[in-house]
Order: C-alpha cells, then structure tokens, then sequence
C-alpha cells in the first residue's frame, strides 16, 4: 500500500510540473522591456487599489496573480524550449500519434485484430 502511494504522488508531482507556465524571464535583462514590464505593473496594480474591496483574501491574491501573469505574457513572453534532438521531427511525432491511437482502439477492444494492428505498428 506504501508503494502505491508513493508512486501516485510521484506521478502528481510530474503532471504538474508541465502544467505551468514558464515565462521568459531573460528578457528582464534588456532595460526597455524592463521598465516597459514596470511601468505595466504598476499600472495593473494601480488599478487594483481603485476596485473595491470585498475583504476576500482570496479573489484579491488571485487578482494579483492574473495581472502579474498577464502582464508577464504581454511583455515577456513565453519560454521556449530547445531542440535537443534534431532527428525527433514532425514523421515521428506521426508514429507516435498513430501508436497512441492503436493502443487506445486496443484498450477499448482487446480482440486478436486489435492487438496485431498495436505490434505492427509498434514495430
């Protein structure tokens, strides 16, 4: 049982870290799009003190949160990951679509025609 749950929590931590957004912080680094990310910060905020308070701590964080995301998008961008295997293209994330898709038609119906069409396409 300790097993199992180890596992799955191993599992959650790995989803999540693809779920969030990695922005490109580098670009902080050249003076206009720096004071061009303050100055719109500062403004978002701004903004925010003029709202009126409801006294929810929560949907305020979460305010703070959405404009310092959203501002960040706006002007920094997203990172992008690198390449790091030039022979991984665009006919082998074909062959990876069509395995996936044999293996769920395989897991719906798990008759004999199913599970050849999943080993030829694996090989």
């Amino acid at each position: 049982m300790g097993k199992v749950r180890g596992r799955l929590a191993v599992g959650k931590q790995a989803a999540q870290k693809f779920d969030r957004e990695i922005f490109n912080l580098r670009k902080l680094n050249e003076l206009e799009v720096r004071k061009q990310y303050q100055i719109e910060i500062t403004n978002r905020f701004a903004a925010l003190e003029n709202q009126k308070d409801d006294g929810d701590v929560n949907r305020t964080w979460e305010n703070i949160k959405e404009n310092i995301k959203t501002s960040a998008k706006e002007n920094l961008g997203m990172h992008e990951w690198k390449q790091h295997k030039p022979w991984f293209d665009e006919e082998c994330l074909g062959f990876l679509d069509q395995r996936k898709r044999a293996k769920v038609q395989w897991v719906r119906d798990p008759s004999r025609s199913n599970v050849d069409n999943l080993n030829n396409v694996r090989h």
